[in-house]
């Protein structure tokens, strides 16, 4: 059952790669080369070594693809670099096919438009794939990389890799369009990190009481979220008494608040988003006692 299980994961997987490429294709036929838009990535830094010192783009895309898919392997797994894989020979295999089809040879001549849905399809294609375990090769890897030893988030790492090489393409390019280059990096970057967070946001929630244990109580058993009491004193009255924490998603937080309104309309309640929760009932399964 287990590797029915795993079999399946595998399989849902390599189609959210295959799918996030195509969206990807899609982009860049549609918007990328029939606007002109300039992006940064592994296109990017190798016109910027072409144009500085005459080193052609094929061969440092090849070079710096290799490069990076071998770091990958070394710092992110065998796993990783297979589906990697997957990216690396579909990606220009669905992309020749699109560019052969001309419906989708030019969406728009607006080029703001252009940057718009380009990014947002960008974002989220790299999104997905990112989130099946794999990339699309080249600049994609090294945020990954530095995710993993440093935790730092990936699509600022992203974003930060892209936005220095379109300012390296100022030195050659026309300064408009290294201005909708940093528009474009700047939107798919923002999706991306939603996409990366897609369904891991939650609400933090913490309630002051006097009447902290039936709260605690209903949270437990009406909503079936865990708590943490934390011993806590009131700024004015110094009174000393348990403050409840308490991490619910939005669709609970109505219910929750409705609890404590029934039960103390006086309690004092501090609501706030949290990007992730891992842990028991969230990034592993609930267990009962």
């Amino acid at each position: 059952m287990k590797n029915h299980s795993s079999i399946t994961k595998n399989l849902f997987n390599v189609l959210l790669i295959l799918l996030g490429n195509a969206i990807y294709a899609l982009a860049v036929t549609m918007f990328i080369l029939p606007s002109g838009l300039i992006t940064g990535g592994t296109t990017g830094l190798a016109l910027f070594f072409f144009h500085q010192f005459g080193l052609p783009v094929t061969v440092f895309v090849s070079i710096f693809n290799v490069t990076m898919f071998l770091l990958g392997l070394w710092v992110l797994g065998k796993k990783f670099a297979l589906t990697t894989l997957v990216s690396s020979f579909f990606y220009p295999f669905i992309l020749g096919v699109f560019q052969k089809i001309p419906l989708l040879s030019q969406m728009t001549e607006d080029r703001l438009l252009c940057a718009l849905y380009a990014g947002v399809m960008i974002g989220f294609s790299i999104g997905i794939v990112i989130r099946a375990g794999a990339s699309t090769g080249g600049m994609d890897i090294p945020p990954l990389v530095f995710n993993k030893k440093l935790g730092l988030s990936i699509s600022v790492t992203m974003y930060a890799f892209d936005f220095t090489i379109l300012l390296l393409q100022v030195l050659f390019s026309d300064k408009e369009e290294v201005l909708y280059g940093i528009l474009l990096v700047c939107i798919y970057t923002l999706v991306l990190d939603k996409v990366l967070l897609m369904g891991q946001s939650r609400t933090q929630v913490k309630i002051v009481s006097e009447k902290y244990e039936q709260i605690n109580e209903q949270i437990i058993r009406q909503l079936d979220r865990g708590s943490t009491l934390i011993h806590v004193q009131t700024g004015y009255c110094r009174t000393e008494l348990p403050m409840i924490l308490s991490v619910v998603s939005g669709r609970e937080l109505p219910r929750l608040t409705r609890l404590v309104n029934e039960m103390d309309p006086a309690a004092f309640m501090i609501i706030g988003a949290v990007k992730e929760v891992r842990g028991r009932g969230f990034s592993l399964n609930k267990e009962y006692r």
